[in-house]
């Protein structure tokens, strides 16, 4: 992996709670290239990621929280 780091959020748009929202950030973990992924409860409708870009883009990340069956969009790079 490289040193390029780079964000993207991601908006959900139903309402999670933690364990469900953690069970998403577990699985974006897991896939090549993402080295963070959290949210906060405060703001939980979001999710930042953080990934290597020349490892995983954007929409394979949004794909995986797609294909998991939540409405999502992805709100900034």
């Amino acid at each position: 992996m490289t040193d390029k780091v780079v964000d993207v959020t991601i908006h959900l748009d139903e309402s999670l709670g933690a364990a469900d929202r953690e069970k998403i950030q577990d699985e974006l973990r897991g896939l090549r290239g993402v080295v963070a992924a959290s949210s906060q409860d405060e703001t939980p409708h979001l999710v930042v990621v953080g990934y290597d870009p020349d490892a995983i883009d954007g929409r394979a990340i949004l794909d995986t929280v797609t294909d998991s069956g939540i409405q999502a969009e992805l709100v900034g790079m």
